[in-house]
């Protein structure tokens, strides 16, 4: 299906997730973060879940803007 995430990766370093898109750093979560984000992976899709938590994903609110000045 189209419009799926990919490209995400994650590696776990001490109480930091480094999440990486398509191997460059997009975000560092620590403590706290760090901890839902990792149990938000395990019950959910790791894809979506990255890029919820980078902010890389559509809302459903882009629209072309050729017709825009």
């Amino acid at each position: 299906m189209a419009g799926l995430p990919s490209g995400f990766e994650f590696v776990q370093r001490g109480d930091r997730v480094e999440i990486r898109h398509h191997g460059r750093l997009a975000a560092t979560l620590r403590a706290a973060a760090a901890a839902k984000f990792l149990d938000d992976i395990e019950r959910g899709d790791p894809q979506q879940v990255m890029a919820r938590v980078t902010g890389n994903y559509k809302r459903g609110t882009e629209r072309s803007t050729s017709h825009r000045p």
